[in-house]
């Protein structure tokens, strides 16, 4: 309710990396509440803080809809379950080891494409939007669709498309410079549903078949990002 809700006000905003990675009002808030929540319910449990939200400051300043709230689970640094409330849909997305992964209710599986030419691949900019990256994150759009990819879409939330990719409505992903927070309650939903996912340092590819993750690896040129674990 409280995003939904910022989707429809003036917001001030701050940079963080960035002039194209955006921190609102909103999302100090909503951090703070669940983060509260989580102190109050488990006050044993550690956290990362920035893990809450992918890629939406940017979406809620514009009031783009698609927002979600993403928070992983892990014991011991085994991912145990993770949940991400896409709030303009009002679906829930869940994944949790060895028992499988849902929207609202209904089990989770990922495509079985193997076909490149079949093939729906989603993908994020990033943040960092120097000519030498932009040349790169191009290069690789260009690169599939000349491998005869069916498509290549952006959709503003590394979250969210890897919930498409869960669902099956796409057949792969990929991105450089995620975060760990971006990446920890989605790893889980995609396993979970049936999908490979390869985190090799900060790049991404997610597929429902290894035959596709393992053809776009081949395809794309790595972005270059700092670990979360550097210092």
């Amino acid at each position: 309710q409280i995003i939904r809700k910022a989707l429809t006000e003036e917001k001030q905003v701050s940079t963080k990396t960035s002039a194209a990675d955006l921190v609102t009002e909103t999302d100090h808030f909503v951090e703070n509440l669940i983060i509260s929540v989580l102190k109050e319910k488990f006050p044993s449990h550690s956290k990362l803080r920035d893990f809450f939200i992918t890629n939406t400051p940017f979406l809620i300043f514009h009031r783009f809809p698609t927002v979600a709230v993403s928070i992983g689970f892990a014991v011991n640094k085994e991912l145990e379950f993770g949940v991400i409330y896409h709030c303009t849909e009002e679906r829930l997305y869940t994944g949790r080891r060895g028992q499988g992964a849902f929207c609202n209710d209904k089990r989770l599986q990922v495509s079985k494409e193997t076909d490149i030419s079949k093939a729906l691949i989603l993908t994020e900019i990033g943040p960092k939007r120097d000519p030498a990256t932009l040349k790169l994150f191009l290069g690789n759009i260009e690169r599939l669709l000349k491998a005869q990819a069916h498509g290549v879409r952006v959709i503003g939330s590394s979250t969210l498309a890897l919930c498409h990719l869960a669902s099956g409505a796409a057949d792969a992903y990929y991105q450089f410079g995620l975060h760990c927070w971006d990446l920890a309650a989605a790893t889980v939903i995609i396993r979970e549903a049936g999908g490979p996912l390869d985190l090799m340092s900060c790049r991404v590819v997610a597929a429902g078949t290894r035959e596709m993750a393992a053809f776009i690896a081949q395809e794309i040129q790595t972005i270059h990002y700092r670990r979360d674990d550097e210092n």
